[in-house]
Order: structure tokens, then sequence, then C-alpha cells
């Protein structure tokens, strides 16, 4: 069984020959780059001082290659924007060093500047004539949007905005998508999971705007979610603008890259704090819920895809709701919340969702855990989520930074022993 029908399976909620595993898949399913960098050495694969590339600046993400994917048994691969979040574009990489001193490439335009109390600053576009846009503390693993929220004048907001961003899909892009969709098909056995952009509505990451030099409308991160309640008219305006632009570009996607395509990416918006969520299920039916069923029935109606949501936190209350709304598929599963217990998960909602996650806890047991415990938590989660299919192994959301090595080997060894149908019962070492 190759690993596209292997995850084909398992997101049809049967058992194949073994768990589906993914890694790199999508920009919440990745690996910090000095944590890539450990692991390849670990496993032989580079010598030291050899650098790995940065794919995704703001969260410092490492490119997971095709023999880290082949030695692992990675099951899927992505395609993403060739663009970051600080809008500039994944190309003519050069040398670079992270504060922890790993050996990295960057894009050409990854143009920092180091403030005098050792923070770093980004800039959109590469472009340090405007202001930044991103600050990495000094020491730090990862950038922070910088809030370049001009004045408000209530009665000259205008939803167009904050539609700045969202708008029909350019001709160079749309090729993109087409020449990567029939490459990564015609030449990999590996199911494809695709982010387009444009289709998360209000995702706290995005508001800030990091990739534009001059970010109007509502951008700050409290404002933005006070207008959630004060300026619903506002917020519904942008979401239904960009709702429709959204189902266009989906359509011109879906002309070019067919059902090349095994799972989409639809949307990144967290709705859950680590106690509970931060949003009413009442708040999310009315504000949120519509537009996520409108892409939904679009995507099921028209095309085989998948589709995918990912929301961190405690999000148990809003689920219900979530899977009405029509998603398949469920990440990155974040047991370490109130009410996110893996059993309770699978028993209640394991035949209505694809599990895509929860593999390991990546906020005490993976970075803190023993090899050990990394392992028998990984066991755990293959029994309860992989019971009956439903379930593609990842950790829950990114693997960090200073993650110990022994730690990460423990994580993919554990993978490798457990992942097989049937499901061992019994731990073991080796």
């Amino acid at each position: 069984m190759n690993s596209r029908e292997r995850v084909q399976l398992s997101l049809s909620h049967k058992e194949s020959d073994r768990v589906p595993l993914d890694l790199g898949g999508s920009y919440t399913t990745g690996m910090h780059v000095s944590s890539v960098y450990l692991l390849r050495q670990a496993l032989g694969l580079d010598t030291p001082g050899t650098p790995v590339k940065v794919i995704e600046p703001y969260q410092m993400l490492g490119e997971i290659k095709d023999d880290l994917i082949e030695v692992l048994g990675v099951d899927v691969v992505s395609i993403a924007s060739p663009t970051t979040m600080f809008g500039y574009r994944n190309e003519n990489w050069k040398p670079w060093q992270t504060f922890d001193g790993t050996p990295v490439l960057v894009p050409g335009d990854f143009n920092t500047e180091i403030e005098a109390n050792g923070d770093l600053l980004m800039y959109p576009e590469g472009d340090r004539t405007v202001p930044p846009s991103g600050r990495m503390p000094a020491g730090g693993f990862y950038f922070d949007a910088i809030i370049r929220q001009p004045p408000i004048e209530e009665d000259k907001l205008d939803p167009a905005d904050n539609l700045e961003e969202f708008e029909p899909i350019s001709a160079a892009d749309l090729k993109h998508f087409e020449v990567e969709a029939k490459r990564l098909y015609e030449n990999t056995d590996k199911a494809i999971l695709a982010n387009f952009g444009g289709t998360a509505f209000g995702d706290i990451a995005l508001v800030p705007a990091t990739w534009l030099k001059d970010p109007r409308g509502i951008r700050d991160v409290e404002e933005w979610y006070m207008s959630t309640v004060l300026r619903k008219d506002y917020v519904h305006a942008i979401f239904d603008r960009q709702c429709e632009i959204a189902l266009e570009n989906l359509a011109r996607i879906h002309a070019v890259v067919g059902e090349r395509i095994t799972v989409v990416f639809l949307t990144g918006t967290d709705f859950g704090a680590q106690n509970g969520p931060f949003i009413s299920p009442k708040a999310y039916r009315e504000l949120f819920k519509p537009y996520h069923k409108q892409l939904n029935d679009w995507v099921h109606e028209n095309t085989t895809w998948k589709t995918f949501i990912h929301s961190c936190g405690s999000i148990f209350k809003l689920l219900p709701d979530i899977l009405a709304a029509g998603f398949d598929i469920l990440n990155p599963v974040q047991t370490s919340a109130a009410e996110m217990d893996p059993a309770t998960l699978k028993a209640q909602f394991g035949e209505q969702v694809v599990f895509w996650g929860g593999g390991v806890d990546t906020q005490k047991t993976l970075p803190f855990g023993t090899p050990a415990e990394v392992r028998e938590e990984v066991h755990e989660r293959m029994l309860t989520f992989g019971a009956g299919g439903g379930f593609i192994f990842n950790p829950s959301h990114n693997v960090q930074a200073r993650v110990p090595c022994e730690n990460l080997k423990a994580l993919y060894k554990a993978v490798q022993d457990y992942r097989q149908y049937p499901l061992k019962l019994d731990s073991f070492e080796v």
C-alpha cells in the first residue's frame, strides 16, 4: 500500500497497513528549524554544519526534505504559497544563523536588523525603508507580529481596508499550484495537503498582516477581538466578501489541480485557550459557522478533497458546531488542554472527524519528558486515536525548538514501532 492510499483509507475511517504519518504537510504540522537540524544530524543525513532551509520565517519552520520523509516513512507532502508570512518569496537562499547557533539558509529578502537590546526586527517584503512588521526577542526562536495599528476613526472604518490581502488569485500563483500539484502527484506516492490561502476567517496570526507595508483597517489583536463583539456588522462585511473571493479562487484552483489534492487546509483560526474556548458556541454559530459551511459545502460538492481545520486549545464545546459546518479533519488535537481527553474525543467524535495530530504533547511530554515517557505516550495515542482508522499521526502542533535530541529520536522510533495494524497492545523497549 502506498502513502496516498494509506491516507485516503484513514480519511475514510478505515484501517490500512499502518497509521499514516505527517511531518511538514502544513505550517501547523512541521518542525522548528533547529529541531530539524538536530534530527537530521542524529539520523546521519547531514554532516555537522550543513544548514537547513527556513521555509516559513514567522514560525522559523525548517524544510522537511525528501530524504527525511523517506527515512521516517512520512505519508504527506505540502503545497503552499511560495510567498512567506513576511511577503517575500522562498528563493535566492543565503546563509544565516539562529540565536542558538543553528546554521540555516533563509530567503534572499530575509532582511533583519538588530536593536540595541538585542531583539531582531523583520521587515515586510524585506523592505527596510518601511517600519518593521516582526520582532524576535533577543535569544528567541520565533517572530512576533508588530502591531502597526493606525488610529481608528469609527466613522471612517471601511471593511475594504481589511480585505486588502484577499483578492483574486494571481496567474503566477495559479500556475505555481498547478505545477506543484502535477509534480508531487506524478513523482511521489504521497498524499498532498494544500494550503491555498485566503480561506481563514479572522485568523489572529493574519490580522496584523506582517506581509503588508502599510496595513489599514483593524490590525490590532485586542481591537480585532473586541470588534467581533462591538463591530459585528463590520466583521460580517469583511467575511462576506472574503468568502465570495475564496469560493471564486477555489473554483479556479480546482480547475487546474483537479483531484490530485487529497486535503485542503481551510482555516487556522484558533478558538480555544488552555482552559476552555474563548468564543461561545452561540458566537461561533453566528460569526464563523455560516462561512465555514459555505466553503465546506463547495469543496464537498465540487471536489474529492477533504477539509482541514486547525484550532488550538480547548474546543470540546465547539466541536458539534465545527463538525456540523462540514469539516472532515481536526488539527492539532491539543490533548493537554481542558476537556480534550483523547479517549473522550475518540468515543464522542471519532466517527465524524479524522484526528490529524494529538500524537504526543508538544507542551510538556516532548520537550520536558524522558524518552521513555515520549515512547509511552506515542503508544497510547496510537491505540486510542488509531483504532478503526481516522487518525493521521502528528504531534499536537509543530515540534518546537529546544526539544532534546533523544526525545526526537524516541518519538519517531516509537512511531515506527507502533504504527502497524493490528495495533500492538503491549509496550516494549528496543
